[in-house]
């Protein structure tokens, strides 16, 4: 026993070390941390709402409440109002497929969620006009029946979804693998059927993970670029979505207007980040009262 106490002791200073900086490094971590945010955050929106009121508050107006500007606005929600939902359905059903059930292909399916990751969007456009081009695989079959997919609200609406369906799914999976399956078996024991073990047990237990994944699909349908670049035909009042219509104004040197819209643009961006901040703070509570109980 007393060979074993200096152990012990040693055992705590160690510990102490390692959990203990000097003041000096915590103030440069942090100012290093300050400054860096300062410099690609802080100053880039501040620029894009100096920008858009540079020429004053008429000609912002007028370039947000241009028809071109509000088709732009309608079909960037028009599309995040279409992908989100069917994202979310199947982010849950992936889900729940992978965590609850073994099957062969588990890991192929998995593979395949994390695909979007991995390929530029530019490339996701290219084989949506593969596809559904004209000249594409399905191109006669959709031209005989006068289908346009391409160069059209189809289009953009498959690329936006290509883009974004991992959000959920990869928000979820991980959540519910740590979660296990004990609490839908005890539910299933007791006579419950498989929808309301879902919507009682599962859904409750899994929702914030769920808003969560919602709102970075929603970022990210919000500005696609890339993808929906290649299959839109950047058709000005049609098929323009608002990042789309940015890059048209600013190419023409319409800069007040471009940051006008860009500002609209963040400030969805600055809601999507409080939304995300609260929904952390709410996960963290309930992991706390878990805890305690």
């Amino acid at each position: 026993m007393a060979g074993q106490i200096p152990l012990q002791l040693g055992a705590k200073k160690t510990k102490s070390q390692s959990v203990t900086e000097p003041p000096w490094v915590r103030r440069v971590l942090i100012s290093a941390a300050l400054l860096f945010l300062a410099l690609f955050l802080v100053l880039p929106l501040t620029a894009i709402f100096i920008k858009a009121f540079e020429q004053g508050i008429d000609v912002y107006t007028a370039s947000i409440t241009h028809p071109d500007a509000l088709s732009a606005i309608k079909l960037t929600l028009l599309v995040v109002v279409l992908t989100v939902p069917l994202n979310a359905l199947f982010g849950v059903a992936a889900a729940w497929a992978i965590t609850k059930f073994d099957f062969r292909g588990k890991s192929i399916l998995v593979t395949l969620i994390d695909l979007p990751f991995a390929i530029s969007p530019i490339i996701a456009g290219l084989v949506f006009v593969l596809l559904f081009g004209s000249t594409g695989l399905f191109g006669d079959f959709l031209f005989e029946h006068n289908i346009q997919i391409i160069f059209a609200v189809p289009g953009i609406v498959l690329a936006t979804l290509f883009v974004t369906f991992p959000f959920v799914a990869r928000e979820l999976i991980p959540l519910m693998q740590a979660q296990g399956s004990a609490e839908e078996e005890a539910s299933l024991t007791l006579g419950a059927n498989g929808w309301k073990t879902f919507m009682r047990v599962t859904l409750p237990n899994i929702k914030w993970g769920l808003l969560y994944g919602i709102i970075l699909c929603n970022a990210r349908a919000i500005g696609e670029f890339g993808a929906v670049s290649v299959v839109s035909g950047h058709i000005r009042g049609l098929t323009n979505t608002m990042p789309l219509h940015i890059e048209i104004l600013y190419n023409e040197y319409q800069f007040s207007a471009a940051f006008a819209v860009a500002s609209l643009m963040s400030i969805l961006a600055i809601v999507t980040l409080i939304l995300k901040n609260i929904i952390e703070w709410k996960a963290a509570q309930r992991e706390q009262q878990e805890d305690v109980v």
